[in-house]
């Protein structure tokens, strides 16, 4: 199968999240199971063009207006990347996201991306396309590129990553003069009402398959509650929309050989986790104790984390005998909350902006990982958590529902303490159940064994995509099966 992977971000060499983390890892996983792959992101500023082989120049035709374009390439593990440069669209901005101009910049990629398929003459039986940046790839080759012979039997795939985000805007804070119904054609470059298109609507209407990074969300996303004004249209492709959950590069977090640990360890040596708490704590300006809990959160900081309900019980948690670390960026409101108020107040709490070299060393140095999210389409926090010992606090709502089950101490089962309606008391009773078991130590020590025994890794998700592929394909072909994935 020839296969192209295209995102608006793809680590190492852009990441603002885990949809980087993913762009990257499942072409790796695709190509090991003998998948032809290649993948296309922007130049972003922060790529570096001499670490990139030069690809040569192509143009683009879009509404009457001719762009010229570069390209280059950097062959990888998951196979080539692709990186298209312009100069207005992709390397001057000095960030990824929020430019004021997202949807024009991420239509002119979609466009970018199909056109430099046809130069490198590469001719695909599918397109992955992740989150709304490149939704309008699908749209685009049922409509701009219908009758080009060159992607007449090419399937699409729309990834959900998150369904919250639709389009260079907050759709609930769109105006009702600028809702997108999908009914009427793309407005030209340049034109007012670019800025109201939504990517992910149109992405849904007209994909061959849709899919979400975890079995839960799939099924979310139908209702009103975790839709995103979008639940009405999902239902009407129902038959269409798949989950499967993310994996985690297992070479690139694995506390046996991990070079940002004080000291590396497996589950047969779990004892020296107490050592990266202890850096940690040294990291952190926390007072240096191997026997208090510690629990850590690497995460954006932002409503939907769960952020507000940690500061609803933030005082209650601080005042037993435990350290808190949060590391992330995100809300500046938050942001500052935790910075003025918790880490002058609470020497046993501290807060981190994000660091990449420092981010195993949280999860190393905690005995407790928390991710209280109100609505989570996969997470690889929790994954991320599992794989270095730190037990997760989670909801149980998407992805975290799918992969972590509530401990009980008696029968000895389960991985995480897992808690359900999305109010202050049901974390804090959370945090009280993994905080009161930390202290059985002997049933602690088989709990965090156990937790890095799993395995969450790509060998199976990729599985899973090959089939969504070849069903993709299938629907192409008005071969309308369902897919018992």
């Amino acid at each position: 199968m020839k296969i192209v992977n295209i995102s608006a971000e793809i680590a190492p060499f852009s990441k603002t999240g885990g949809l980087g983390e993913v762009a990257k890892s499942l072409p790796v996983a695709l190509r090991q199971l003998g998948q032809e792959i290649i993948s296309i992101t922007p130049l972003h500023h922060t790529i570096e063009r001499a670490l990139l082989e030069p690809g040569g120049a192509f143009s683009v035709v879009i509404d009457g207006k001719t762009i010229e374009f570069a390209y280059w390439k950097k062959e990888t593990n998951g196979g080539a990347v692709y990186f298209i440069e312009h100069k207005k669209y992709f390397t001057d901005p000095d960030s990824i996201y929020l430019t004021g101009f997202d949807n024009e910049r991420f239509y002119v990629f979609g466009v970018a991306a199909l056109e430099l398929l046809k130069k490198i003459m590469f001719s695909p039986d599918v397109v992955q396309c992740h989150d709304w940046h490149t939704g309008l790839v699908p749209y685009l080759l049922k409509y701009r590129y219908s009758k080009d012979p060159f992607f007449e039997s090419v399937a699409s795939v729309f990834t959900i990553h998150n369904l919250a985000f639709q389009f260079e805007t907050n759709w609930w804070e769109a105006d009702e003069s600028c809702r997108d119904d999908g009914s009427k054609n793309l407005p030209p470059l340049g034109d007012r009402h670019m800025h109201c298109v939504n990517f992910a609507l149109r992405a849904i209407m007209t994909a061959d398959v849709i899919n979400t990074v975890s079995e839960s969300y799939a099924k979310e996303i139908l209702t009103k509650e975790f839709g995103e004004n979008l639940e009405i249209m999902l239902r009407t492709r129902r038959s269409d929309i798949y989950g499967i959950i993310n994996g985690v590069d297992y070479e690139a977090y694995n506390p046996a050989t991990d070079p940002g640990l004080k000291a590396q360890y497996n589950f047969d040596d779990i004892e020296k986790k107490k050592i990266n708490k202890v850096e940690l704590q040294r990291v952190a300006g926390l007072p240096q104790d191997k026997d208090i809990p510690v629990i850590g959160m690497v995460s954006r900081i932002t409503e939907q984390k769960g952020v507000d309900l940690i500061l609803k019980i933030l005082d209650d948690v601080l005042d037993d005998r435990v350290q808190v670390v949060i590391m992330g960026m995100g809300d500046k409101e938050y942001e500052n909350i935790f910075t003025s108020i918790y880490k002058e107040k609470y020497q046993n709490f501290s807060f981190l902006p994000f660091e990449k070299n420092k981010e195993t060393l949280v999860y190393a140095g905690s005995d407790l990982y928390l991710m209280p999210s109100r609505f989570e389409p996969c997470g690889l926090g929790q994954l991320i958590g599992l794989r270095y010992g730190a037990i997760p606090i989670v909801r149980r709502v998407g992805g975290l529902a799918d992969t972590i089950d509530n401990y009980d101490p008696e029968s000895d089962q389960g991985i995480g303490f897992v808690f359900r309606k999305y109010e202050p008391i049901y974390l804090f009773g959370a945090i009280i159940r993994g905080l009161v078991n930390y202290k059985h130590k002997q049933s602690w020590e088989r709990l965090v064994q156990r937790a890095m025994r799993l395995s969450f890794s790509w060998e199976l998700p990729a599985e899973k995509y090959l089939r969504l592929f070849e069903y993709a394909i299938d629907n192409k072909r008005s071969k309308k099966v369902r897919l018992p994935i």
